[in-house]
């Protein structure tokens, strides 16, 4: 349904030039949404795509085990919207601050990528309501180190900013002007927590989503928070009992379509063109989840098999095994603290696993030997090709 335009513009003086800044009318849609019969087939879709997502990550020995992983995953593939060239190995082998010489600026920022996650999601766990200051505290992680660190940390932006073109009267959009930010985003936090708007949690994530990115209330990392909001809102809302759900992929594979839509949203209040798109996503993204968890657990599985086809002596040689699910790229010391197993038996269990096939080297230095668990990362690297 086209509304006409979902805001308002207002004109003031930029560096000496004036300017249109457009202000977005509040959530949610006047006149409400349009839910036909096609589109509550997608939403039935997607919602029940969520459910089993839920279900199966229920059922995992360790949901953490998967969720490491799978968390930086989504760090790598959102920072790569935004430019970046890190790679999830890239980023596993950073963490191990045994081993140096991987790419710092980009991978720094998907780094704290990962941080501002988790900061998000043990604040939520705690009880944190969600609100623009945990928001503000995301950002405030997402950029606190590398590139961007300069540029208001955690604090809402104080000068104008724009999408596109070299300065704010040449840009392709000029989101809110600074003085409308705050009103601006206190009105999304109310939305999102407005118990008589009658959408459920996956519509008022794709409604918020492009509200926050039509705002874009910081001067940087306004995609990566806008993505991440996503997966708070589901989190919050008890849809996803952990975060599992990222839609940076499927948004990355159809970027054009993507800002097509924001920029439709805006134009002509179209939003039932973006929710369909949106749940798409969200039934392809699950669906996608789902079936990287299940081939992870019949890897663990059969590899897990083999090991204990060793018999008794395999005892020590499983707890290793154990520790390189919970890490794919790791060091033989890594091994031991998790393991807790010496070094010689690290060492000798590393080595049976490489002539297993399980595992391999990626060092060949005597010292700080770093291993992979191929099989484990190939599926990951697999769903994230674009």
């Amino acid at each position: 349904m086209e509304r006409g335009i979902s805001g308002q513009y207002e004109v003031s003086s930029v560096s000496g030039e004036q300017v249109s800044a457009f202000v977005p009318h509040h959530l949610p849609p006047n006149p409400p949404l349009v839910l036909d019969q096609s589109r509550q087939l997608l939403l039935e879709r997607a919602t029940l795509a969520v459910g089993r997502l839920d279900s199966i990550s229920a059922l995992l020995p360790d949901p953490d085990l998967f969720l490491y992983t799978y968390v930086r995953r989504e760090a790598v593939l959102s920072s790569q919207i935004e430019g970046t060239q890190s790679s999830l190995s890239d980023l596993l082998l950073f963490e191990l601050e045994e081993v140096p010489g991987v790419p710092f600026d980009d991978v720094i920022e998907v780094s704290n990528y990962v941080a501002a996650l988790d900061h998000g999601m043990a604040r939520l766990r705690e009880g944190f309501p969600l609100s623009n200051r945990l928001i503000r505290e995301v950002h405030g992680k997402l950029l606190s180190r590398g590139r961007g660190s300069e540029k208001q940390p955690g604090e809402f932006r104080r000068s104008q900013n724009w999408i596109g073109g070299t300065r704010p009267g040449n840009a392709h959009f000029v989101p809110p002007p600074p003085a409308r930010v705050e009103d601006c985003m206190a009105s999304l936090e109310r939305f999102i927590h407005d118990m008589d708007a009658p959408y459920p949690a996956l519509l008022k994530a794709a409604l918020a989503h492009v509200q926050f990115e039509t705002i874009h209330p910081f001067l940087d990392g306004n995609g990566r928070v806008g993505r991440l909001l996503i997966a708070l809102i589901l989190h919050h809302s008890g849809a996803l009992s952990r975060p599992l759900l990222y839609l940076s992929l499927y948004f990355k594979q159809h970027r054009s379509e993507y800002y097509r839509l924001l920029d439709v949203v805006r134009a002509s209040g179209e939003w039932e063109a973006w929710l369909d798109f949106f749940l798409e996503g969200v039934d392809q993204t699950a669906s996608g989840a789902v079936r990287i968890t299940q081939r992870l657990t019949a890897i663990f599985q059969e590899d897990s098999r083999r090991i204990k086809g060793l018999g008794r002596s395999g005892t020590a040689l499983l707890r290793v095994f154990d520790a390189l699910c919970e890490r794919p790229i790791v060091t033989v010391n890594e091994i031991c603290r998790r393991a807790e197993v010496s070094f010689p038996t690290a060492t000798k269990s590393m080595q049976t696993l490489t002539n297993l096939g399980i595992a391999r080297e990626l060092t060949s230095q005597r010292r700080n030997r770093v291993f992979v668990y191929d099989r484990y990362l190939s599926i990951l690297n697999g769903e994230m090709e674009p």
